[in-house]
């Protein structure tokens, strides 16, 4: 039998005959399904920077030309040395992790020596170096893990040089790039400062910078970009003052504070040579003049 008219049961079914189709305020609307073959959101695009493709291959090509088989600074003879030495230059100088090393290398050039030297040995080496009782833990450490996962040798793969103590991306990255011979970039503090002074591969941090780098430069450089970049960094296109006139990119730059427009002629430094200028200006220089005074007679 049907609900008569006035019935609990017939406003029921009023009510929620009233509301059909409605929305209702405050309740969730469900997803729409993506149609099929739906492209998904486009990543976000690289920053535009203001350099032709010609222009970063003559970039390249002329940091090439001035050292053609760039080296890094730090004192190494095998890639764990290279790798304990890159875990201490943290907060600190090649100079002064060179001055520390030396002795230290001197009694223990592999991971099985370090991780018998103890922490204490350790420190009395690397006192001179910044954090030193940290960093003293941490190659303790870093040998003891190479000994017990690796055999004391030291992995070739990002992974499992990142899983060490004291091993970061950018140590990974310099192990990687110049002990193996990977294309990878090491930012540091210097081609952090290159990529968003030049404007060449801006970046808040130096994830942004890596990548804005590894995407223009070519190929054939990108075995000894991290070498040229922080050495230009670190002797030309210094913090505080860059020295435009001794640049041989000048006229290349587009940073906004360059004095020069005049590139440096373009010639080969020797091996471990600082800046172009100060290398030259040190050739130049005339000798001190010879003694030529008569030893006083007995």
């Amino acid at each position: 039998m049907a609900d008569k008219i006035g019935t609990p049961g017939s406003k029921v079914k009023r009510a929620a005959a009233g509301t059909a189709g409605r929305k209702v305020a405050g309740a969730a609307l469900p997803a729409r399904p993506r149609k099929a073959g739906a492209a998904k959101p486009a990543a976000p695009r690289p920053p535009r920077i203001p350099y032709s493709k010609a222009e970063i291959e003559e970039f390249f090509r002329r940091l090439a030309v001035q050292r053609p088989e760039p080296k890094g600074e730090l004192e190494h003879s095998n890639p764990f040395t290279l790798l304990v030495a890159v875990v201490l230059s943290a907060q600190a100088t090649d100079a002064g992790v060179n001055k520390a090393t030396r002795a230290l290398f001197a009694r223990a050039d592999n991971a099985a020596a370090m991780a018998g030297l103890g922490v204490a040995a350790i420190e009395a080496h690397i006192r001179t170096i910044g954090l030193f009782r940290t960093k003293a833990r941490n190659v303790a450490a870093l040998a003891q893990a190479l000994v017990e996962r690796h055999g004391g040798a030291v992995p070739r793969d990002r992974e499992s040089l990142e899983a060490l103590p004291g091993v970061g991306r950018k140590t990974a990255s310099v192990v990687l790039n110049s002990a193996f011979g990977e294309e990878v970039l090491a930012v540091d503090t210097h081609i952090l400062r290159l990529g968003n002074r030049l404007r060449m591969a801006p970046g808040k941090t130096p994830e942004a910078v890596e990548a804005g780098f590894l995407r223009i430069i070519p190929a054939p450089y990108r075995r000894h970009a991290h070498h040229w970049l922080i050495l230009h960094g670190r002797y030309v296109c210094k913090a505080r003052t860059p020295d435009c006139e001794a640049c041989v990119v000048a006229d290349l730059c587009k940073a906004a504070e360059k004095r020069s427009d005049v590139p440096y002629p373009l010639t080969e430094l020797a091996e471990g040579a600082g800046s172009p200028r100060v290398l030259a200006q040190a050739r130049a220089a005339p000798s001190p003049p010879e003694n030529r005074s008569r030893p006083r007679a007995p």
